[in-house]
């Protein structure tokens, strides 16, 4: 079985982000990139796989900028076998990633496609499901465990009343929680041989897809600083400023 794993390239979870001088969105200049947390969780479980004797390829394949080409060799040295670039300037928006994936998908043929639940960037969570209506395939959102035999994977998720298992004919999109399991790190010899694996390149019109943004960013803030918090003497004195203050009584 084949595995298909979109990657996404954003700011490092570690580094604080920078609003643009004039509100446009977000500074990138000098920013440190890297690949989004919930896709690493992706690629861990398909390489988890791979090492079962599930899958037999883990294909890798990432929209955006060339630099994303990094971002793939990262998945490649943690023990993809190769990659896909479909090359797009600026910004993609998840419906334009969804049809650009349906035709990686359908020029692939996938068993699985294993993606984040959301991209920590934009925090849409809308591509693993508007793929799944695309393909017309199953899917499986925010999986906190995932389970493949004969032809049927259980996909076990968190929702508000507990966890809840859903069976999928195959083949199937599944997007990946964070506690599915802990990404590992790519050994020295891992992203050496990475070097060498190979990575495609292709563009949005290779797939019949215009990726041109259909939504405009009309203005970009920093969040609020917070304030500081206060003592009070009695159980009377947070009651009245509960309610004069912060009115939530």
């Amino acid at each position: 079985m084949k595995v298909l794993v979109p990657v996404k390239r954003v700011i490092d979870a570690n580094v604080k982000p920078r609003v643009k001088p004039d509100g446009s969105g977000v500074d990138l200049t000098n920013t440190k990139m890297a690949m989004n947390p919930f896709d690493e969780i992706a690629v861990e479980e398909a390489i988890r796989l791979k090492e079962a004797g599930t899958a037999e390829e883990i294909v890798l394949v990432s929209i955006g900028p060339a630099q994303a080409q990094d971002t793939i060799r990262t998945g490649l040295a943690m023990g993809a076998d190769r990659g896909i670039l479909v090359e797009v300037d600026g910004i993609v928006e998840p419906l334009a990633v969804a049809k650009i994936l349906k035709g990686v998908v359908q020029e692939e043929a996938p068993g699985i496609v294993i993606l984040g639940k959301q991209a920590i960037d934009d925090d849409a969570s809308q591509t693993g499901q508007m793929l799944a209506a695309l393909l017309g395939w199953a899917q499986g959102t925010f999986a906190s465990k995932i389970v493949i035999k004969d032809g049927v994977v259980d996909v076990t998720r968190e929702v508000d009343g507990g966890l809840q298992t859903v069976s999928l004919k195959m083949p199937a999109i599944i997007t990946t929680d964070l506690r599915l399991n802990q990404p590992r790190y790519a050994s020295l010899p891992n992203i050496m041989k990475a070097k060498k694996k190979p990575i495609d390149t292709k563009s949005a019109a290779d797939y019949g897809v215009d990726p041109t943004p259909r939504l405009e960013i009309v203005e970009t803030v920093e969040p609020p600083k917070r304030q500081a918090g206060a003592k009070v003497a009695s159980v009377g004195e947070l009651v009245d400023k509960l309610t004069s203050e912060a009115g939530v009584l």
